[in-house]
């Protein structure tokens, strides 16, 4: 579409005739001879009349008039502007925590085709389908053992955080659970992000064995700094000694940080947890649109140039042949060989 940045320049169309009409131009006297004869001088040289003289000068002054069109379309400044470009900004960052200690080999978990699995395949199974569903987010995944370890940076690459919790295998990071530093590790990649929504979800099947940060305190630090933490529990609870889970802490862990907590004893449950963050945790895309604008003004500006250098020529042209005919032609006989001689 072509549009001009500053219409209002139109307006000074009528300059020059009113600088014309204010401002006449200076008449010189020139110097004359009176002959009995002029009224037949006049004629021999009207060319064709008043009818002639008009059109000569409506003529010459067409060419200035589109020369000071041009111009003032150049100056109104023409853009072509080309059609939208939208592009999503993300307003949630959300971190994965998942936990990849001994523990989780335990095969107490059904597969999407009813197969014992151990609970990180199931984790990977139903995660993975979450991770798809949270287009319009960045995600990041931290993995976590005796340490916390930065598996997937934030990023709106969905199938590369699912492509790299794939990857992620039991005992990676240590056979312990150090829960409460991976929260801690999550709360600093939070730092550089300006996103208005912070969200941790935490997954674990273990009480925190390795911390250096007790996950109450990290969760207090997370709350503070506007990230909500929502843990899911899996696994046995009955279990004891350190691989028990410890629900209570997990518990205070998402209320003290505005959270929520979950419990998943089999594969049904977890995926109806993911389901239901699906619903807490709702996708807001905003969406910028921009329309490239594209600069035409050098297009009138070399159509005045060409039209008034086109006009300068034709004129020179014209006054040269103009000349060449009103030469004085003489014509004289050689009286030796009786030829006639013309001479300009």
């Amino acid at each position: 579409m072509l549009t001009f940045a500053y219409l209002w320049i139109f307006a000074l169309l009528p300059l020059p005739w009113l600088v014309r009409a204010i401002l006449p131009p200076r008449r010189t006297a020139r110097v004359a001879v009176r002959v009995p004869f002029g009224d037949r001088l006049r004629a021999a040289t009207a060319e064709g009349g008043p009818v002639s003289r008009v059109t000569r000068q409506a003529s010459r002054q067409l060419v200035p008039a589109l020369v000071w069109l041009l111009v003032l379309a150049a100056l109104a400044r023409p853009q072509w502007i080309a059609a939208p470009l939208t592009k999503a900004i993300p307003t949630r960052d959300l971190l994965l925590l998942v936990d990849l200690s001994g523990s989780m080999r335990q095969e107490d978990f059904t597969s999407a085709a009813g197969q014992k699995v151990d609970r990180l395949t199931a984790v990977k199974e139903v995660l993975g389908d979450f991770l798809v569903r949270r287009d319009g987010d960045r995600v990041g995944l931290v993995v976590f053992g005796d340490a916390p370890f930065l598996q997937a940076p934030f990023s709106t690459d969905l199938s590369l955080s699912r492509r790299l919790l794939d990857e992620t295998a039991i005992g990676m990071a240590g056979p312990r659970t150090a829960f409460g530093d991976a929260i801690g590790l999550g709360v600093t990649l939070f730092d550089n992000s300006d996103a208005p929504a912070k969200t941790i979800i935490a997954l674990t099947d273990g009480n925190d064995t390795a911390s250096q940060v007790p996950p109450a305190e990290a969760a207090r630090v997370a709350k503070q700094r506007g990230i909500r933490i929502h843990t899911v529990a899996m696994g046995d609870p009955t279990t004891v000694g350190e691989e028990k889970l410890d629900v209570e802490a997990l518990r205070g862990v998402a209320q003290s940080s505005g959270g929520s907590y979950f419990f998943a004893g089999d594969r049904q449950q977890l995926v109806g947890i993911y389901a239901e963050l699906d619903k807490i945790e709702t996708r807001q895309v905003k969406v910028i649109s921009h329309r490239p604008r594209n600069d035409l003004f050098y297009w009138p500006l070399l159509a005045a140039l060409v039209l008034s250098l086109t006009e300068k020529a034709v004129g020179n042209l014209r006054q040269a042949l103009a000349t060449v005919a009103q030469s004085p032609v003489s014509v004289c006989v050689d009286p030796l060989s009786g030829k006639l001689e013309v001479a300009a």
